[in-house]
């Protein structure tokens, strides 16, 4: 039996809305003796540049990719890990993958670092912080609070989906070589070299943009909120990164990427959306964002 005293509190998140795994991963990093790599691996992943728009502007959308490839992207940020995973239609395999990842977890837990899961309390990603065999069961901290959650239930819940990451340590990469690295996963997932089956990368931009345009659907008003907070967080450590990687006209232009969103995201929460003004300036402040992104991919290119 181990517990872990972990927090939200040592990520920065900028809108509210910073994507799960990205908090969750950034969370378990700082919570190891590699935490210098804890804002850093958030753009290193690639996952400061990923977007994803859902036609119906469905939430899930941040869920729909490929997330075997946890591993190799985070490791490529220069922070080795271990992963257990299984997807839907893999029930044959079930049990031994479920087994794997609480062997994982608990080795982590008993390393003092809180692993990252998927769907431990709502469907999104979390930490899982604590382990009791006796109970079987384990601590967790999802997004919205902490919990308990039998070791049965992991990969078995709401969506059923098994998805367990952990920081085991750093791979001494060359800082050139990550920044190399990290803009080649940004350059790839931008011009929709990585799977999803919803806009994904600069298509995003045009997805969402045009529910701006025209008449304002109140009934949209949260989903869009999310994708402008979710977003416009992650393009604050992709600035971030930038900058402290001194990339040159790449920060800049994320700074004003950044800046985009974060006024678009500022705008809608704070003024009234069903007004065709405020739709207005939110387009055109994407509008920018999506033309400065394009110059940043042929810059990485």
């Amino acid at each position: 039996m181990k517990n872990l005293d972990i927090t939200w509190e040592v990520v920065h998140d900028p809108t509210g809305y910073l994507f799960s795994f990205a908090k969750a991963l950034s969370c378990a990093v700082k919570n190891s003796p590699w935490q210098a790599y804890g804002d850093d691996i958030i753009a290193t992943s690639g996952f400061a540049f990923r977007m994803w728009v859902a036609e119906d502007l469905c939430a899930s959308a941040t869920s729909i990719w490929a997330f075997d490839e946890q591993k190799p992207w985070v490791e490529s940020g220069g922070i080795s890990c271990g992963y257990a995973g299984r997807y839907w239609g893999q029930e044959d395999i079930e049990e031994v993958k479920r087994l794997e990842a609480i062997s994982i977890i608990k080795t982590s837990i008993d390393a003092g670092i809180p692993a990252v899961a998927w769907d431990i309390g709502v469907p999104e990603w979390g930490l899982i912080t604590g382990y009791n065999d006796d109970k079987q069961t384990f601590t967790t901290l999802a997004v919205n609070g902490q919990g308990q959650m039998s070791y049965c239930q992991l990969g078995q819940r709401e969506i059923p989906i098994l998805s367990v990451l952990t920081i085991t340590g750093e791979t001494a990469k060359p800082k050139e070589a990550i920044l190399a690295d990290t803009l080649k996963l940004a350059a790839a997932h931008l011009t929709g070299q990585e799977w999803c089956d919803n806009a994904k990368g600069l298509k995003a931009y045009p997805a969402l943009i045009k529910h701006f345009e025209g008449e304002p659907n109140p009934e949209a008003s949260w989903n869009l909120e999310y994708f402008l907070g979710t977003y416009g967080a992650l393009k604050y450590y992709a600035w971030q990164y930038l900058k402290k990687a001194e990339a040159g006209q790449l920060a800049e232009l994320y700074e004003a990427v950044y800046k985009a969103w974060q006024e678009a995201f500022s705008i809608k929460t704070s003024e009234d959306f069903c007004q065709p003004a405020v739709c207005k300036k939110i387009a055109e402040l994407l509008k920018s964002a999506y033309k400065n992104e394009k110059i940043a991919v042929e810059l990485m290119v």
